[in-house]
């Protein structure tokens, strides 16, 4: 039977941590399941007081529930894969954040993606879900519409919020898995998935393996996707650099900027009465200011701001 652990970072969102582990228990699974969560805030400690009543309640799963020390996303995951290296000897890392919930053929979704493909890694569907309506402006911005792809061999995954890896993969790494560096920015999970590209893995997308992101108010509004857009191109491109490119590569970038800053005006006053379309153009803009102020050693810390409960 297939072991596999299913990792999961917190900061200071227990109801939301709380929702994730009821939907965990309520898996369809064949597999050997065994909970991991890292509760990255070592003074309050929400995360460790939520394992610990759920446990006491009769929890179906074995809950391992650990401290984090190192602050940022980057400590949390990487606090994770330690564990699992030195104490679970599994199959697989199943990996999910604390604020999202899965439905129940998940991870037998994954782990059958997995089996088809071989993979090293296999991604899936993320599907938001509003507290409150973004309104059509922000429907079609990173972070707040939903994450596709056909199902499948893959040449590159970018997130961790719903992830199958095999234990082979982390082993084969060096830590940090994760790269500190990262830590309040985002961009961790993508530079994974460049250094595992790099060392030869292989990924897969299993369209069926869903899990439902929610999204609170604070996050649904344009001022956000916008400024997640900003984030992401900030992050890429310090993604992009960290890895040496050559000076092609770098000029190819540099043009690709450039016509971002040059045609999506222009496209913005033609979409503006499209509301499936016109925020496209705002959203390339915002990336490729987010990547000019990477350039220039300026970094956006998305992940200091604490969204949801």
């Amino acid at each position: 039977m297939t072991d596999v652990v299913v990792a999961i970072p917190s900061y200071r969102r227990p109801k939301s941590l709380e929702r994730l582990l009821r939907a965990l228990e309520n898996l369809h699974t064949h597999a050997n399941v065994t909970i991991l969560v890292a509760d990255n805030d070592a003074d309050g400690r929400e995360a460790l007081q939520t394992c610990a009543a759920m446990r006491a309640g009769g929890y179906r799963w074995p809950i391992d529930a650990i401290v984090a020390p190192q602050r940022g996303i980057s400590g949390a995951r990487n606090a994770l894969v330690a564990r699992v290296l030195e104490k679970h000897p599994c199959d697989f890392v199943a990996m999910i954040d604390d604020d999202e919930m899965p439905d129940g053929a998940w991870l037998e979704n994954l782990l059958r993606m997995q089996a088809e493909t071989g993979a090293d890694a296999v991604g899936g569907t993320v599907r938001r879900v509003f507290e409150t309506d973004p309104g059509a402006w922000a429907t079609h911005c990173d972070g707040v519409s939903d994450v596709l792809h056909p199902a499948g061999p893959i040449a590159m995954l970018e997130g961790t919020g719903n992830l199958l890896a095999r234990r082979a993969l982390f082993e084969a790494l060096a830590a940090p898995w994760f790269d500190p560096a990262f830590s309040f920015t985002g961009g961790e999970d993508k530079d994974f998935f460049m250094r595992a590209r790099n060392a030869g893995a292989r990924f897969a997308w299993a369209a069926d393996a869903i899990v439902h992101d929610f999204v609170p108010p604070s996050r649904a509004n344009l001022k956000w996707a916008l400024s997640r857009a900003y984030s992401a191109g900030n992050s890429d491109m310090r993604v992009f650099l960290k890895y040496r490119p050559t000076l092609a590569s770098r000029l190819n970038e540099s043009s690709r900027i450039l016509a971002a800053l040059l045609l999506n005006p222009v496209l913005f006053a033609i979409l503006a009465f499209n509301p499936n379309r016109r925020v496209r153009p705002l959203r390339k803009l915002a990336r490729a200011f987010g990547k000019i102020a990477a350039i220039g050693g300026r970094r956006y810390e998305e992940y200091s701001v604490i969204h949801g409960q």
